[in-house]
């Protein structure tokens, strides 16, 4: 189960980091990341242009590498929680106390 959110989870990164060098800055003409008209980005992407599709989608992929991070989190104190620290793993061994058996003489 951890392998599989992890593996879809480098891929919505990888996706995230995509989109959002793709988009253009406030004040960009999207035309001209497309080396036309203004005409030829609004017929890719319509009459709104690349903006809100690349928004849009910006913002379904940030959600998904959220839920896939929380996941991750869930998972890895899952796992945790059965091991103990060295330093406990340590006071415990000094903490021992020595039996009430017989000691025998060589």
């Amino acid at each position: 189960m951890f392998e599989i959110v992890l593996s879809v989870h480098l891929i919505v990164a990888f996706l995230l980091i995509v989109l959002v060098l793709i988009q253009h800055g406030k004040g960009a003409d999207a035309g001209a990341n497309f080396g036309g008209g203004g005409s030829s980005s609004q017929s890719v992407f319509g009459s709104g242009g690349s903006g809100s599709f690349l928004s849009r989608m910006t913002a379904i992929v940030a959600t998904i590498f959220f839920v896939t991070s929380l996941t991750l989190a869930y998972i890895g104190s899952q796992k945790a929680k059965g091991y103990q620290s060295v330093a406990k793993e340590a006071a415990a061994a000094a903490t021992v106390k020595p039996t009430d058996a017989p000691v025998i003489p060589n």
